[in-house]
């Protein structure tokens, strides 16, 4: 996502045989996960998958998923802007924020969707046409809970074979997270034609609705 009019135009040549790998349908749900809040209690992940738009997206479609937020997280600077962390200049990483229900969806079942459909895990400091470290896969965890599960999730599809390629994603404590600006949020909603979206993002919907039917809001 080096721009706005990269993405809305000249990506579409460039993404014609880039798509997402979707062909991890057997990607195995969590062995372990976090047990389920009850008293109504919300909880937050921190995700990074590559460009927030198609991340947000799926994450919206899900039963027990209350918000979603398009922003940037794990970079060392104070703050963070779009045409800065395009550039690579402040270590932050395109992320979403999913405030969900987890007596509705479980953290474990966030993370198989991200690892199933969101993105591809094994590709390293990129998605597809974004190269950079701004597009890096990154599970940030707020507690040690979320880090050992999220840990353990990845070793478990290692074993499973599920990739041909080793996993890239790093679980990294998430130091802070800067919201994106506001023509970035539910993007896909308002742009659906972009060539980028047509390309990149769409296809992930799709697998979704393919491989999780049961999870998605009515």
């Amino acid at each position: 996502m080096s721009s706005q009019t990269l993405r809305g135009s000249l990506l579409l040549f460039l993404c014609a045989g880039c798509a997402v790998n979707l062909m991890a349908a057997n990607v195995p749900a969590p062995a372990a996960d976090l047990p389920p809040a009850g008293n109504g209690k919300v909880a937050t992940v921190v995700l990074a998958g590559g460009c927030f738009w198609g991340v947000e997206a799926v994450y919206e479609r899900l039963n027990g998923v209350i918000a979603v937020v398009a922003g940037y997280a794990g970079g060392k600077a104070a703050d963070a802007q779009y045409e800065k962390v395009s550039g690579g200049h402040t270590g932050h990483a395109e992320s979403v924020q999913i405030t969900y229900d987890p007596s509705r969806v479980s953290y474990g079942k966030l993370l198989q969707v991200f690892f199933a459909v969101v993105h591809d895990p094994t590709q390293y400091n990129r998605q597809g046409p974004d190269v950079g470290s701004q597009y890096r896969s990154v599970v940030f965890y707020s507690s040690d809970a979320q880090k050992k599960v999220a840990q353990a999730y990845i070793a478990q599809i290692e074993r499973a074979k599920v990739f041909r390629d080793p996993i890239a994603t790093v679980v990294s404590v998430l130091p802070g997270f800067f919201p994106a600006e506001g023509y970035h949020q539910h993007y896909i909603q308002q742009n659906p034609g972009n060539p980028y979206v047509v390309a990149n993002d769409l296809p992930k919907l799709k697998a979704l609705e393919q491989q999780f039917p049961d999870l998605l809001k009515p």
